[in-house]
């Protein structure tokens, strides 16, 4: 048995992705759309059986300037629930990393902003967590299974009102 999120050498069916270049671009062009319709489209509501796209502001670890990026999310009570999976591929997404380094970011969703503390979920809450992505995506854990080490579930928790930057 294998961890969920964790690559794995046993041979299951490993589900087709388009090259990296393609991933790559796909983003791209997502991000281009944000911009260009000045936010009005690229972002959505996350349903019960479908995940939203929020785009996460972090401060970057290295230089210290804003990075944003657009993330798959689904909603657990007042917290928000992504994959750091970076598209499948083998390293770390930056955001991941930049969080890691400075928990505090924004997100923006269809229907606001709000200032964030994020962390990776641990023990039954991560365990439970990924079995709420699976009911969405029911190739996760063979996608999860291209990646050499176990994906992240970060959980972007609000902060409060009083604390807000």
């Amino acid at each position: 048995m294998t961890t969920p999120g964790r690559g794995s050498e046993t041979g299951e069916r490993t589900p087709w992705l388009p090259p990296r270049w393609f991933v790559v671009l796909a983003w791209k062009v997502h991000r281009a759309l944000f911009r260009l319709t000045g936010g009005r489209r690229g972002l959505w509501r996350a349903r019960p059986q479908r995940w939203g796209a929020l785009r996460l502001t972090t401060t970057g670890r290295r230089s210290g300037q804003e990075r944003s990026v657009i993330v798959g999310y689904l909603e657990d009570g007042p917290n928000l629930v992504t994959l750091a999976m970076n598209g499948w591929g083998e390293a770390e997404p930056a955001w991941w990393l930049n969080l890691q380094a400075q928990p505090r970011c924004e997100v923006q969703l269809a229907d606001g902003t709000r200032h964030v503390v994020a962390r990776a979920a641990t023990g039954g809450e991560r365990s439970r967590l990924w079995d709420r992505w699976r009911t969405v995506d029911k190739d996760l854990d063979g996608l999860a299974r291209r990646r050499p080490t176990e994906t992240a579930v970060v959980v972007l928790e609000p902060v409060p009102a009083s604390r807000e930057p």
